[in-house]
């Protein structure tokens, strides 16, 4: 397959290749065909270092997503010094990748404007009972002057919530610069997935963000699928379909919800809270579990959909979607909803595709990219949904985009529905042999935007990487660039209107 840029390897989403196919270029070659690649509106996906056997350097490894051509390209270059030329001057999407591999890898980016640690982490590979650094504990940026101040805002939080650090330097009630601190849910999974697949690896991945397992356990199964040459039937891949759009549907609708709470509307925050709840309670349905934990393995779904349950579904569908539309049309026909929702905390296209911003965040921004239209696998091959954008990039706009979704969500169930083919014979899902000396590459269009996994295997068939993107991991830099010039008290609507994920950035 070719690609756009020649030096790099092409490929579809969810496919495996051998890595003696995968060009080796050098350092600074490398970064330039990133560099091109990104001035030629492609974005970077991925970029992480990996040791593998027989190599005496590290290897950086590169994946570019082409939405265009409905590609990606990889590539990698050996780091040959302790120290090399920062990408991110050039590239800012590169911004919080290379801080990643200074942690992880102790290499360092030279030029790099903000090189402080991520999330806090052992460098990869070591024994999770080795001294690691301290939590927290790092330079923040700092603004002097008259009347200037600052204002710390956790780790710990006043709600039942996870924990996250952020850091304001304000005048009055105005923001100047907001910096979030995370790494506080650090738990050593890439660490962990080493010389896997194990089998602790299906249940560490369906809890990398606990709101997002059928996300990221697809993603996973897909990179197994391709590493073992294993080919899912039909009706599993469209249970896995209604299955991530399910996820999708309860959290957009609890996040509609909380919305309306932090303006104090109380109407629409009580109905999506029990709304959400529904949602839930049909992903149980397919699979016992409100969250969707042990449905989908390699190979296809643990809990094929029968005629009756498919029924059922669309019997209670149908209750919830009459619920859902009563509820969240109250929010457009409130004024004093707009008026707190509207130009708070805007993101401009030209900032999000800087950032290199993914899911309802960059669509709300203007971005047509969405995963299951640009890049689409299973089920969305046959069946595509239209993608869902604003363009005013505020509180408002990323709200309007995840209730343009849930209306769409709903429909597309009810078409998968129309066309479930039947389940076959029973079969079981043994965990697949893995090809040896392979990568493989998959995005899933998560809730919360695009997720990326990648699997690399030894000799042995054996995980020597397995690299995990969450959308929050693009996206946390956008919060902090929304809050510029706004006031301090928009800090929770806004955080709430992007409700990005601690664990699944800290993984």
């Amino acid at each position: 397959m070719t690609s756009r840029s020649p030096q790099l390897l092409a490929l579809r989403n969810g496919t495996a290749v051998s890595w003696r196919d995968v060009p080796r270029r050098t350092l600074a070659d490398l970064q330039d065909d990133i560099a091109t690649a990104i001035d030629d509106d492609r974005r970077l996906a991925a970029m992480f270092v990996m040791r593998r056997a027989g190599d005496d350097m590290p290897l950086l490894v590169a994946v570019l997503a082409d939405d265009a051509a409905g590609t990606l390209a990889v590539g990698a270059a050996t780091v040959p010094h302790a120290s090399f030329p920062a990408l991110t001057v050039r590239c800012p999407q590169a911004h919080l990748f290379e801080r990643e591999i200074q942690e992880q890898f102790g290499l360092r980016p030279d030029g790099h404007p903000w090189q402080k640690p991520v999330r806090f982490e052992r460098p990869l590979g070591t024994s999770p009972t080795a001294p690691g650094p301290a939590v927290g504990v790092a330079d923040f940026y700092r603004i002097d002057g008259d009347a200037i101040h600052e204002v710390a805002v956790g780790p710990v939080h006043a709600g039942v919530i996870e924990p996250g650090h952020f850091r304001f330097q304000c005048h009055g009630e105005h923001v100047f610069h907001l910096e979030v601190s995370l790494g506080y849910q650090h738990r050593g999974v890439e660490s962990a997935l080493l010389g896997g697949p194990h089998r602790a690896s299906p249940h560490q991945i369906e809890t990398l963000a606990g709101d997002t397992t059928i996300g990221h356990m697809l993603a996973y199964c897909q990179n197994l699928e391709a590493l073992a040459g294993l080919r899912v039937r039909g009706h599993d891949h469209v249970v896995r379909a209604i299955a991530l759009e399910l996820e999708r549907l309860a959290n957009h609708t609890g996040d509609l919800g909380a919305l309306a709470g932090d303006v104090g509307f109380l109407p629409t925050a009580s109905f999506c809270g029990r709304i959400r709840g529904d949602f839930l309670n049909l992903s149980a349905l397919l699979c016992g579990s409100r969250f969707g934990r042990g449905l989908v393995r390699p190979g296809g779904v643990r809990f094929p959909l029968d005629a009756p349950r498919v029924d059922e579904l669309r019997t209670r569908l149908a209750t919830v979607r009459r619920d859902v539309v009563e509820a969240v049309e109250l929010l457009w026909a409130t004024p004093s909803v707009l008026a707190r929702f509207e130009d708070t905390g805007p993101v401009n296209n030209v900032t999000s595709t800087l950032l290199g911003m993914v899911g309802p965040a960059a669509r709300a921004s203007g971005r047509e990219l969405d995963v299951r239209s640009d890049h689409p696998t299973g089920a969305y091959c046959f069946l595509q949904q239209p993608i869902a954008t604003a363009d005013t990039g505020d509180v408002h706009a990323r709200a309007f985009v995840r209730w343009l979704e849930i209306q769409r969500s709903l429909a597309f169930i009810d078409e998968l529905a129309d066309m479930l083919p039947k389940a076959g014979p029973p079969r079981r899902l043994d965990p697949p042999v893995l090809r040896a000396d392979h990568l493989a590459v998959t995005l899933v269009e998560g809730w919360r935007g695009e997720l990326c996994h990648v699997a690399s295997t030894d000799g042995g068939g054996r995980f020597d990487r397995y690299k995990v993107v969450d959308a929050s991991f693009h996206n946390w830099a956008a919060l902090a660039l929304a809050l510029r010039d706004q006031q301090i008290s928009d800090f929770p609507l806004c955080n709430k209107s992007f409700n990005l994920s601690y664990c699944g950035h800290d993984l």
